[in-house]
């Protein structure tokens, strides 16, 4: 799969997060790219209300079992593929192209340098979605411990990858230890995450995924503003240039969407809230002194 084509479904299925690839070095940029893609096509079939909870249930669990299978060493996962069969009707336009595109995609995954670090990352979402399938529908919020592990598996995770591929293909970006520098990231992750519960939960609760009750929300609220916090330290060991510049855009659309989420008048009904656009372009402008570095100071770019 070209990289152009890459582009393509990045713009078609996930215009936010195709702003911040294009903003990374380029070794970083298709790595990324490619487990989105997939995580997203995996999502899309969690999600799928036109099929039965146990075939996708089972659709997935089969996408497990190939991914473990692959890093202990197994076929590789080229030589099996995962592509679902989906009937007439069960996905949109969309959906269907991206289900599509998976076989290339996991072909583009292998030839990867950082395939083993990818795959590690896709299994742990995978985890995640599939904890999600089974825990609801549910009148049981989830307990603090399962929330917690939940946050971790779909976006801590990424916080990890995102640190050790950031080691990886731009070593001199990184101020502090992996050892220090991980914990960080998951953190950062984690927090993103929770925001996304905060934020969507009332849109959830009608689907009978109740994350959090409103009773808590004044711990979560302090939660996500520990997690997020340990975001921002994350962020000071970054040196300046592309990496921090792409790294801390959703730190700073976070804070701004967690401001609004604590205003009583927002309350009880949360559905729908967003950032406008000139809101998250005034955002996009503030960081730009992230990248106002001669090049001889700032490799990454």
């Amino acid at each position: 799969m070209e990289a152009r084509e890459i582009r393509h479904l990045l713009r078609a299925h996930a215009r936010t997060f195709a702003l911040t690839l294009a903003i990374l070095p380029r070794s970083l940029r298709e790595p990324l790219g490619v487990v989105y893609l997939l995580a997203r096509a995996s999502d899309t079939i969690a999600d799928v209300g036109k099929i039965s909870r146990d075939r996708r249930v089972a659709l997935l669990e089969r996408l497990l079992g190939n991914l473990e299978s692959a890093l202990l060493g197994g076929s590789p996962m080229g030589r099996w593929g995962w592509a679902p069969v989906m009937m007439p009707g069960e996905l949109d336009e969309s959906q269907a192209e991206l289900i599509a595109e998976v076989p290339r995609l996991i072909t583009a995954l292998e030839i990867s340098p950082d395939c083993d670090e990818l795959l590690k990352l896709w299994r742990l979402i995978l985890e995640g979605q599939l904890f999600d399938l089974r825990r609801f529908p549910s009148v049981e919020p989830l307990n603090r411990e399962e929330l917690g592990r939940y946050c971790f598996l779909v976006a801590g995770s990424v916080g990890e990858c995102w640190t050790r591929l950031i080691s990886g293909h731009a070593p001199d970006r990184l101020m502090l230890p992996m050892a220090e520098m991980i914990p960080l990231g998951i953190a950062y992750g984690k927090g993103l995450q929770l925001l996304n519960i905060l934020r969507d939960r009332d849109e959830d609760r009608s689907f009978g995924r109740i994350y959090a009750c409103d009773e808590e929300l004044p711990g979560l609220f302090a939660l996500a503003d520990e997690w997020l916090a340990l975001g921002e330290r994350y962020l000071a060991h970054l040196r300046p240039g592309r990496v921090l510049y792409a790294t801390e855009l959703p730190l700073d659309l976070a804070w701004s969407t967690l401001a609004k989420l604590k205003d009583p008048e927002l309350h009880p009904s949360l559905r729908g809230l967003k950032l406008n656009r000139w809101e998250v372009y005034a955002l996009l402008l503030r960081g730009l002194n992230s990248l106002c570095l001669p090049r001889r100071g700032n490799p990454a770019s």
